[in-house]
């Protein structure tokens, strides 16, 4: 794959923090099993949850917004996830986003939201973030150039995984 062919995406950045494997099979149009419980669940609550600030969601060229709102002390971009258990990859999926905006001249904050766990988390994006999301990106856009997927490593997101199938079949 032409690094240049592809948009990274707040959806590489989250798995990039989960599991290299599957950005690399994301990039590779390998498709994950649609009919999994796990991506019902996360549909069901992205539907469902905050619906009243979904009406504000946005795609902005290579990003999807859940939420968006103006507050008095400004915008807030809010991300939706049914769980905090992986809250690195998503602080880092929401600073993406952050970065997106400020690239187009928008300032934002962001906050996290775990809508059963009834819990946010206010997500700002810094210097030191940034230059991890460049590195990040590097490495994403060298993943897409791999011709093989990098080795499997079972790990507690594996059991929930919708490509599990095609790892450890």
């Amino acid at each position: 794959m032409d690094v240049l062919e592809f948009a990274v995406t707040g959806t590489h950045i989250w798995y990039y923090y989960c599991c290299k494997r599957e950005v690399w099979l994301m990039l590779h149009q390998v498709n994950p099993d649609e009919d999994d419980a796990n991506m019902d669940l996360g549909r069901f609550l992205h539907e469902i949850t905050y619906a009243r600030d979904r009406s504000k969601e946005i795609t902005l060229g290579n990003i999807r917004l859940d939420i968006v709102r103006q507050e008095k002390d400004g915008m807030v971009i809010g991300e939706v996830k049914k769980s905090s258990k992986y809250i690195t990859s998503a602080r880092m999926q929401l600073a993406f986003y952050l970065l997106e905006l400020k690239g187009r001249g928008i300032e934002a904050r962001g906050e996290l939201l775990f809508p059963k766990e009834k819990k946010k988390e206010e997500v700002i994006l810094t210097a030191d973030i940034e230059q991890e999301l460049a590195e990040t990106t590097a490495a994403i856009r060298k993943l897409a150039t791999e011709t093989r997927p990098p080795q499997a490593k079972k790990i507690a997101l594996c059991r929930n995984c919708a490509y599990k199938e095609f790892c450890w079949a």
